[in-house]
């Protein structure tokens, strides 16, 4: 797993809009309105399609030479990078709906109390977890990480 990725991307900007796709990683298809807003979702789309490879163990190919891509009139390449950690980081803290049972008795004291369900849920599973804040949470993670990769190599 690296940190920076860089891919190289088709840009085809016609009437409707933009379309970008990227030869060595199909199904990664951003589209846009215009050429700025093309690189911004070129990149977006990057880092979740990568985000998404690793996170199911699929290996991530080398990027294709430039030179070697061929394109027609009208379009232009371009380099994307895909800076990976800071886009994990918003990944792992993006929230998660989960479904939980109580006794219908204990739904009506904690409305009663106006008890905030996700939050204590957070709160308990931290206390339960023994993360304190978030530096902690963030070791567990990068520990969480380097485990699984260790596990991936031993393979």
């Amino acid at each position: 797993m690296k940190d920076i990725y860089s891919f190289p991307a088709i840009i085809t900007v016609d009437n409707d809009g933009v379309v970008i796709e990227f030869p060595d990683l199909p199904g990664c298809c951003p589209c846009a309105s215009d050429i700025n807003e093309a690189f911004t979702n070129a990149r977006e789309a990057l880092q979740l399609h990568i985000y998404c490879m690793e996170e199911d163990e699929e290996e991530i190919p080398e990027p294709t030479d430039v030179m070697d891509i061929e394109f027609e009139k009208g379009q232009v390449i371009a380099m994307i990078e895909a800076w990976m950690p800071p886009f994990r980081e918003k990944m792992l803290n993006k929230a998660t709906n989960k479904t939980v049972t109580i006794p219908r008795w204990l739904d009506i004291l904690a409305k009663k109390e106006k008890v905030n369900y996700s939050h204590l849920l957070q709160d308990a599973l931290k206390q339960y977890l023994g993360i304190t804040s978030p530096e902690s949470l963030q070791a567990y993670a990068v520990h969480e990480q380097r485990a699984e990769y260790s596990v991936k190599r031993k393979k």
